[in-house]
């Protein structure tokens, strides 16, 4: 313990970052999560950090008000990176849910606490499942633990203002809107489809009342795409588990000016 003292500045350092980072990210940052378990890891992690971190020696002085606030910036923008890549699949369910009639119909996410669509929650949980069924949510602390390689504790402050960051969020919201596109197309060309179909009858049997009967015909079409295509969504998120860490770590590389 005597050992820990003379790297207290570090420690409290890695704190910052374990415990800004564990805000923002997913799976860590959800609710349904206890603050107090969220709290013990971080100090358990960033107690081990401290030992295998290659850092210089850091002193309490002037500037170290100004590397707690680098590094609560650095753990918050590295968990906002993974977060809004991963909210592709509720950007999915979205775009199912307007196309299908569950626009009107939202949900409070328990994991969240904000409302989000029906489908997209759906999403949400295989998504969080998957996360914790492949481990991925270990590369998710792997890649917490590399990032002080690439934005050092010493580091002043993140390059922010350089033409790679705005490059890098365009890149990355358009990563996300594909993929979003990629997961919802199967059901949104079938119910396409479908209200077409529903036109064309309309306008040959003007005696029935297409609106009664298209709503649980799209539903129902929509519910069979899901299954027959449920193993192509699963890939899919395994390529979004993909595409979030690489975003990570090239978005470490540009906070730290590499």
């Amino acid at each position: 313990m005597a050992d820990l003292i003379p790297k207290l500045p570090v420690f409290f350092l890695i704190l910052v970052r374990l415990s800004a980072f564990f805000v923002t990210v997913p799976f860590f940052s959800y609710k349904t999560i206890p603050p107090q378990a969220r709290i013990f890891l971080a100090v358990v992690l960033s107690w081990m950090m401290t030992y295998s971190v290659q850092t210089i020696s850091i002193e309490i002085d002037e500037m170290y008000a100004m590397l707690v606030m680098k590094e609560a910036v650095v753990g918050l923008l590295i968990g906002l990176v993974a977060y809004i890549i991963i909210s592709a699949v509720q950007i999915a369910g979205s775009f199912i849910d307007f196309q299908i009639g569950f626009a009107i119909a939202n949900i409070i996410d328990p994991m969240t606490g904000a409302q989000s669509p029906l489908i997209g929650q759906f999403f949400q949980t295989l998504a969080l499942l998957l996360l914790i069924g492949t481990d991925a949510h270990y590369l998710l602390l792997d890649g917490i633990y590399y990032s002080f390689q690439f934005i050092p504790l010493n580091s002043v402050w993140p390059h922010l203002g350089d033409q790679a960051v705005s490059e890098f969020i365009m890149k990355t919201f358009t990563a996300v809107f594909a993929i979003a596109f990629q997961m919802a197309i199967p059901v949104v060309a079938t119910v396409f489809l479908v209200d077409l179909a529903l036109g064309i009858t309309a306008k040959s049997v003007p005696q029935l009342n297409i609106f009664v009967v298209g709503f649980p015909i799209k539903i129902g079409v929509s519910f069979i795409v899901l299954i027959i295509m449920i193993s192509v969504m699963i890939a899919v998120m395994q390529k979004l588990f993909h595409v979030m860490f690489t975003a990570m770590r090239d978005f470490m590389v540009i906070l730290g000016g590499g």
